[in-house]
């Protein structure tokens, strides 16, 4: 097979991804590793009373039902802390960690944010994490939340014509399966899907794949450690699910518009490109960013450099046009 050079990272983020492999990805996520990566998780994710000190949001904590036959969900609330004059826009933000690791307060942090700036209402959900619950048990849960929110929109003040679902890595790749549910399954109009580097394929066989083996924030070994996981004896085979990694979805059609930005220098980069190109070519919309030199999820751990700036003002472009927010 031929070998792909690796695409160089942008100078600006070297800094950004070093801290980045110190931090997160300091236990090697290997299948007898997932647990202690969790621990690990644990003591680098804020709790919320903590994110959300000083702020200008409210939070509560409810328990809501989850998908028929499955666990109740825990989720968290975040409210701007002056009410909108209406009905509010809302985003059911799903958490990465490729669905092995992490807990909803990895995402709290952006519906803070969106919170202080937009006015907008943020939902995040507490999935359940593979291998203990392969998937679809995650987008099955995300969905649930999503059908929750809708159901409850006038209680909870928010504008059911204007929800999207947004996430980073996994939680790029559930926003896109909640997508999917939402249209098969005639549920929750969904005004968008905000998918940040999403984890979208358990086939992990793309060039790009292959170009960060060994090296790099989220590289082809922890893809297959969570690939495995999540898809078990299925994986690489058609029995996987779209609802479990939304690339095998045979029909794109009919979704909501979709946000995709990506790294060009890391794993995700062409099954994300693949995921926009085969939107388009069912006359669906897409705005797709593959940022030069980009590590996965570098904005967050280099929000300095120039191409996270520029990736951080796409975003939120796309946010103010897709919400209708002002601001």
């Amino acid at each position: 097979m031929t070998a792909h050079p690796p695409v160089p990272y942008d100078p600006e983020l070297v800094a950004g991804l070093a801290a980045f492999v110190d931090m997160v990805e300091i236990i090697p996520l290997r299948a007898d590793t997932i647990h202690a990566n969790r621990d690990h998780f644990a003591t680098i994710i804020p709790p919320m009373s903590a994110q959300a000190d000083g702020r200008a949001i409210t939070w509560e904590d409810r328990t809501v039902s989850g998908p028929a036959g499955a666990p109740d969900i825990e989720i968290t609330i975040v409210r701007p802390t002056k009410p909108a004059n209406g009905p509010a826009p809302a985003v059911l933000s799903i958490h990465g960690g490729g669905m092995v690791l992490g807990t909803r307060f990895f995402g709290t942090s952006e519906l803070i944010d969106l919170a202080e700036r937009y006015g907008v209402i943020g939902v995040a959900v507490e999935y359940r994490l593979a291998p203990e619950h392969p998937g679809p048990a995650q987008a099955e849960d995300c969905y649930a939340a999503l059908e929750w929110m809708a159901a409850h929109a006038e209680d909870l003040g928010i504008d059911p014509d204007r929800i999207i679902a947004s996430g980073m890595s996994a939680g790029g790749g559930l926003s896109a399966a909640v997508a999917l549910l939402a249209r098969d399954r005639g549920g929750p109009r969904l005004a968008g899907q905000l998918l940040g580097c999403p984890m979208l394929d358990d086939r992990n066989d793309t060039v790009s794949s292959r170009q960060y083996d060994g090296f790099g924030a989220w590289d082809r070994h922890n893809n297959h450690t969570a690939w495995e996981a999540i898809a078990g004896e299925d994986r690489g085979t058609d029995r996987v699910s779209p609802y479990t990694a939304p690339a095998r979805a045979v029909d794109l059609s009919g979704l909501a518009p979709a946000f995709i930005e990506v790294g060009a220098a890391e794993t995700f980069r062409d099954e994300a490109v693949d995921y926009a190109t085969r939107i388009w070519a069912t006359g669906g919309q897409a705005e797709l960013h593959v940022w030069a030199g980009g590590y996965h999820g570098f904005s967050g751990f280099s929000p300095d450099a120039e191409v996270s700036q520029a990736a951080d003002a796409a975003r939120a472009s796309w946010l103010r046009r897709t919400l209708h927010l002002e601001g």
